[in-house]
């Protein structure tokens, strides 16, 4: 029985699908890398997503060096970690001053071992509409989001470069807001867009070295962090959305389930990662209609908090809170910041 073309056509199809799934395996496997008796290094790894990260990796068998602002709770992180075995080094650290980052990254590599994973996790989230947000915000965030994750890059690259056979890995944190701009959080997608790109050009430049970067963009996740996060406006109301949607389980993810997709997605050495099915739709569709998401946002704008309240000011989610913000609506958030070392004081 002879095929007709379009069914000739199909079967050249399928088999294309078969070879590419197959190549992909390959390389995959060609890719992996296993963390034990690796030196990982993660900032902002006291609390939140970095603190699960550290968790995650030291389960792997991997030696961790993480930095953070204060030493108080680098110290709680570490008796964290410690119970999951393996070397810890803590190093107190303003990732937004380039010497003081340059030093963390010296320390780590005299104290652990040469740096095999770096993970830029540490972050600022501003929450204010744009009639509050002043050219000192933009410049603040994009320090810590963007500006932080360039001079750890930098700081690791030549060694790196030099141990080209062990297959380093860059894993940078970035967002959902680095593909999708929300309304109220002009500053912290900007400083994740910026990200994103350098990202994503850095590891069509550095796979030659045999080092992979991975871009992850993470939706919203159960991490404890809009406690510590800042706010702007009417802040009691603009910290009553962001938790609550940080809570809800169809919209979030939690820090563990995220934390081991950010784990294999480095194991692999992948390009990218969007965490939860809400941030990939929303992804995909702006990809294609970017005028159609331009429209919804701005009509979700509108339903959010108006200026007006402490303006310019800023007030901690912690010191935000009100009758809403504790609901039965945001209790997997408490929890989940108790968990996670976000109760400093």
């Amino acid at each position: 029985m002879r095929l007709s073309n379009t069914n000739r056509m199909g079967l050249w199809g399928l088999a294309g699908i078969g070879v590419a799934l197959a190549a992909k395996t390959l390389i995959d496997q060609w890719r992996k890398t296993d963390f034990r008796g690796k030196t990982v290094v993660i900032t902002g790894g006291s609390r939140g997503l970095g603190l699960v990260l550290a968790r995650e990796f030291a389960q792997e068998g991997a030696n961790l060096a993480i930095c953070a602002r204060d030493p108080e709770e680098l110290e709680r992180a570490k008796a964290d970690l410690e119970l999951n075995g393996g070397t810890v080094f803590t190093y107190a650290c303003d990732v937004t001053d380039k010497e003081q980052v340059v030093a963390f990254i010296q320390a780590a590599q005299q104290e652990v071992g040469p740096v095999d994973v770096l993970v830029n996790n540490a972050g600022t989230i501003l929450v204010t509409p744009i009639e509050h947000a002043t050219e000192a915000d933009f410049r603040e965030v994009m320090e810590t989001n963007f500006w932080a994750a360039f001079h750890t890059i930098n700081a690791v690259l030549p060694q790196m470069r030099e141990r080209r056979s062990a297959g380093g890995r860059i894993i940078n944190i970035a967002s959902f807001g680095g593909k999708v701009a929300f309304p109220h959080l002009l500053p912290y997608s900007t400083s994740k867009f910026a990200l994103v790109g350098y990202s994503e050009g850095l590891r069509a430049e550095l796979i030659k070295d045999g080092i992979y970067v991975t871009t992850v963009c993470p939706g919203l996740m159960r991490t404890g962090s809009p406690r510590n996060a800042l706010f702007k406006g009417q802040n009691e109301k603009e910290y009553a959305w962001f938790k609550i949607g940080d809570s809800l389980p169809v919209l979030s993810k939690s820090a563990e389930e995220s934390a081991r997709q950010i784990l294999e997605a480095c194991r692999f050495g992948r390009a990218e990662l969007i965490i939860s099915l809400p941030a990939k739709v929303a992804a995909a569709v702006h990809g294609l209609f970017p005028g159609l998401t331009a429209e919804v946002l701005s009509v979700i704008n509108l339903l959010l908090p108006a200026p007006g309240g402490i303006g310019e000011q800023r007030a901690k989610g912690k010191d935000s809170e009100s009758s809403l913000s504790r609901s039965v609506f945001t209790t997997r958030t408490d929890d989940a910041a108790e968990a996670n070392n976000q109760y400093t004081w």
